[in-house]
């Protein structure tokens, strides 16, 4: 399990103005609320704060933050970059209570895809429709991803969203809340080009077959039984 421990200063002033300043000081504008306290505008180092944004890990864990000498478990809420630089723009962190209960987004790993069945005996490919999950846990519950492994979806197979074994104590939003079970996860395929050279293939067979008719070739009618019975008549 990543551990991660961010340092934060109090940030006495506010507003636009005084965020771009501290943007251009190498400062990360937040804030600090939740677990009924009160909320406190803080400011983090950007160096610090992005090179610890860079693990996946750190959106779906319970962070350690320091503030004048105490530490407090906390999650991030939101996070604000801008349009088109590497810079963080804002930041929302929510206290943690360990006795309620956080819903947060974790997630998925798929693991076993060099493996896989479908892949490897049928040529197909693998196709994630989903990338994480959000999951409504205790604290003390909150993983840091879902595994779901691969190695045995044969082609046109699926894991679904009821197929996925949930930590103790971790549930499923979208279940929870009467959502589609059947939702697919991941899947095996047939690549589509493989797909459409099929169905050229399937085109031009047909195109030969109305080639071939038109140049003096009868299809061989089918004769009613009716019509046979009435041709049999006729050569008596």
């Amino acid at each position: 399990m990543n551990t991660f421990e961010i340092v934060a200063e109090n940030r006495d002033v506010k507003g636009k103005g005084a965020s771009r300043r501290l943007r251009r000081d190498g400062k990360v504008p937040a804030i600090l609320y939740g677990a009924g306290s009160e909320p406190v505008a803080i400011q983090l180092e950007h160096y610090e704060i992005q090179q610890q944004t860079e693990n996946e890990a750190f959106y779906s864990t319970i962070l350690t933050l320091k503030l004048n000498g105490t530490a407090e478990k906390v999650v991030i809420k939101d996070l604000q970059r801008h349009a088109y630089k590497p810079t963080i723009m804002h930041m929302d962190f929510q206290r943690v209570d360990e006795a309620e209960e956080i819903t947060m987004r974790v997630p998925i790993h798929f693991i076993n895809e060099e493996h896989c069945v479908g892949v490897k005996s049928g040529g197909g490919l693998i196709s994630h429709m989903l990338t994480e999950l959000e999951i409504p846990c205790l604290p003390k519950d909150l993983p840091e991803y879902i595994e779901v492994d691969v190695r045995a979806l044969e082609l046109g197979e699926a894991v679904h969203l009821s197929d996925l074994v949930m930590p103790e104590g971790a549930a499923i939003t979208a279940l929870q809340h009467g959502g589609d079970g059947s939702r697919p996860v991941v899947s095996v395929q047939m690549p589509k080009l493989v797909i459409e050279d099929l169905e050229e293939e399937a085109e031009e067979a047909e195109d030969l077959e109305g080639v071939e008719l038109a140049e003096g070739e009868e299809a061989p009618a089918e004769i009613s039984d009716e019509a046979a019975s009435d041709k049999s008549k006729e050569d008596e």
